[in-house]
């Protein structure tokens, strides 16, 4: 008897086969799907029956998330009212395997009458669906992995692949950015950190731990406990950062024991990281991390005081 490690190592390597008689298959039919897709004033449709249904509605999702607007149309509903929702100007991605699936072929049919390019994803090239169409994309395969050849699992594969390289060829010619990406995906752990700043997320105004150099230390300690936020930032009177004065600054000078009434200015450390408002909060996040501080003033270019960033903002903001 066969062991599932066995049967799991025969299709990947099926597969793994399939995959690479798709990549010898890539020919100047993929570059004119490209450049129809990027031509188009219109949108993608990518619609298929069955396994390749599922497969053609999570490539709508990958192209719409990186720059190609693209939705799936489902080949039966559209026989019953959705074909309205194309239109001449769109895009029409077909897919299946035997290229002969009766409800795209009325599909593809009908929209080719209208003037809506058709690409067809089929493993036949000779078939009817690969005849109608103006662009042919083969997802030839030698064998399925399932070992009767019924269930789709090497073509799924092979197709599945297909879109994330038409995916991936449209969002390198059109110069998608990760901020792009993020755009797209703004809820996302990823969105937030390309796209939240510093001054999304920074305390201001009263809730600033700001003191003049001549408060004494112990008002300074008041007002840095009052703020939560373990330190208290030195300013001039053009609210122009100084210094800084922080939990281990106090602790330090009870080991010292100074008078509580002295200047702060007499015991404040000087500020060598901050960040500015517009800087990504990552960017701050990665900053914190690397000199081993929780807080990080933000200044203007002036380095006048903008406000503060604390880690635990980051962490509310689901940059960490």
């Amino acid at each position: 008897m066969t062991s599932p490690i066995e049967i799991a190592r025969r299709v990947i390597q099926i597969e793994n086969d399939a995959l690479v008689t798709l990549s010898k298959n890539i020919d100047e039919q993929f570059t004119a799907a490209c450049d129809a897709i990027l031509n188009s004033k219109g949108r993608l449709i990518i619609t298929g029956m069955g396994k390749s249904g599922h497969i053609s509605n999570k490539i709508a999702a990958t192209m719409a998330s990186t720059g190609t607007p693209a939705y799936f149309v489902h080949p039966g509903e559209a026989l019953h009212g959705d074909l309205g929702m194309i239109k001449r100007e769109d895009v029409v991605i077909a897919i299946s395997n035997s290229g002969s699936t009766e409800e795209l072929l009325v599909l593809a049919n009908t929209t080719s009458r209208q003037g809506t390019t058709l690409i067809a994803m089929t493993g036949d090239a000779s078939s009817q669906l690969s005849t109608i169409a103006d662009i042919h994309l083969s997802i030839a395969i030698k064998e399925e992995a399932c070992p009767m050849g019924l269930a789709p699992t090497s073509s799924t594969t092979v197709t599945l692949v297909l879109g994330d390289a038409l995916a991936v060829a449209l969002l390198e010619a059109r110069g998608f950015t990760p901020e792009d990406f993020a755009r797209s995906h703004p809820a996302g752990r990823l969105g937030k950190r390309l796209l939240v700043r510093v001054q999304d997320i920074m305390h201001t105004g009263d809730a600033l731990p700001v003191v003049s150099p001549n408060t004494p230390i112990q008002q300074t300690i008041l007002e840095m406990t009052s703020k939560k936020l373990g330190v208290a930032m030195i300013a001039d009177e053009a609210n122009k950062l100084l210094g800084i004065f922080t939990d281990g600054d106090l602790r330090r000078a009870f080991e010292k024991t100074i008078n509580m009434q002295n200047a702060v200015a007499s015991i404040q450390t000087e500020c060598g990281y901050s960040c500015t408002p517009d800087a990504l909060a990552v960017t701050a996040l990665d900053l914190m991390q690397k000199q081993e501080i929780t807080v990080l003033p933000v200044l203007d270019d002036e380095r006048n005081i903008c406000g503060i960033i604390h880690m635990h903002d980051l962490l509310k903001a689901g940059i960490v």
